[in-house]
């Protein structure tokens, strides 16, 4: 089963404060951050192409003990976080997600520009679109499965929680070339840059839990550097 969807940046709900949370600020923000998160709020409309989808294989096998998932007869090894989290999976939904090329491309223009601190507003608001709509497409697997009496597992992406980014390109290879316009360099980096990919456990006895970032050691993660952070304030 395949599915796909594009989202106007309007639908998305994106606030002042989304941007914000990623910028590092769980509170008030400091300025001139918040007339140029406005300002960047209302150019992205024109910025964003967003398209996201995924592709569920009823085959899925997770193979705790020895940290391993295995869909479709390709094995991925994400290590003991994700394994263990999708250990109740009896199927998988592989996705990926963008926000598209353009709001990369513009913040890149504004830092050659010399405006530093714009180009990076519009960097960080690309990043929270397609998480936002990632969050929604999410939502509508999780309604499609509740009407089989089934549940889902958070998602999670190669590059996180100590899983290898360069397992991308067994994630892609399972999925249609160029599925929802992106597409995948011999580096394993994504293409338009603003987007993610990524696995989602299906199973009778799945439940989304959140992410417990104090397990996972990678000091280099943004997402659970923030979260670890607004833990402590």
């Amino acid at each position: 089963m395949i599915k796909e969807y594009q989202f106007k940046f309007e639908e998305l709900n994106i606030s002042l404060e989304d941007i914000g949370l990623l910028m590092g600020y769980n509170g008030e923000i400091p300025e001139p951050f918040p007339s140029m998160i406005e300002e960047g709020l209302g150019k992205a409309p024109e910025l964003c192409n967003i398209q996201g989808g995924y592709q569920i294989f009823s085959d899925a096998e997770i193979l705790t003990s020895e940290k391993i998932i295995r869909v479709n007869k390709i094995e991925f090894h994400p290590g003991k976080i994700v394994s263990v989290r999708l250990k109740k999976s009896t199927s998988a939904a592989l996705f990926v997600c963008t926000a598209g090329k353009d709001i990369s491309d513009y913040s890149k223009e504004l830092m050659s520009a010399g405006q530093l601190m714009e180009g990076y507003v519009m960097d960080v608001i690309g990043s929270v679109t397609v998480e936002k709509a990632m969050d929604q497409i999410q939502a509508g697997l999780l309604i499609e499965m509740q009407k089989q009496e089934l549940g889902i597992s958070d998602r999670y992406s190669p590059g996180y929680c100590n899983w290898s980014v360069g397992e991308q390109q067994m994630l892609f290879s399972l999925m249609p070339e160029n599925f929802c316009g992106v597409s995948l360099s011999d580096s394993s980096l994504m293409s338009p840059v603003k987007s993610v990919s990524g696995i989602i456990g299906i199973g009778a006895e799945l439940r989304q839990k959140g992410y417990q970032c104090d397990w996972c050691n990678d000091k280099t993660c943004i997402y659970g550097n923030i979260r670890r952070r607004s833990a402590v304030e």
